[in-house]
């Protein structure tokens, strides 16, 4: 579906989801800078760009591209752990930044496309906000 759209009308979407980008990095508080790195790693990972145009597009996530079992949305709910713990300790940049968290998830997918390893051991073995011990 979305590789049919993509073909269709290529440069059009491509423009459309630049402007995106731009939108959520500026959004998300990022500079000019990281917004060029994601971009061009974007654009240099076909299957996490459809997924980012699928989301564009739909407001929802498409899933069908994953990097050893994981989709975008299992890197966003990781995060979420991540972010839920910076607010735990008084840094709360993260609250209500939707924007953020959803840029963050992609640009994690982007990363974890080159070093899955990495990526795969940080999910399985980190704890998120509330485990075993945390008060201890």
């Amino acid at each position: 579906m979305a590789e049919k759209l993509l073909a269709e009308n290529g440069e059009q979407i491509e423009k459309t989801a630049r402007k995106w980008a731009w939108a959520l990095c500026y959004y998300a508080g990022e500079d000019e800078a990281f917004f060029e790195q994601f971009w061009c790693a974007l654009q240099n990972s076909p299957p996490i760009y459809q997924e980012f145009v699928y989301y564009l597009q739909n407001q929802n996530f498409w899933c069908q591209y994953k990097i050893q079992g994981y989709s975008v949305v299992d890197i966003m709910v990781w995060q979420m752990d991540h972010f839920k713990a910076e607010m735990d300790r008084g840094h709360d940049d993260m609250k209500q930044n939707g924007d953020k968290m959803l840029l963050m998830a992609f640009d994690t997918m982007l990363k974890m496309e080159n070093t899955p390893e990495k990526y795969v051991q940080l999910m399985q073995s980190e704890t998120g906000t509330d485990y075993p011990g945390k008060y201890q």
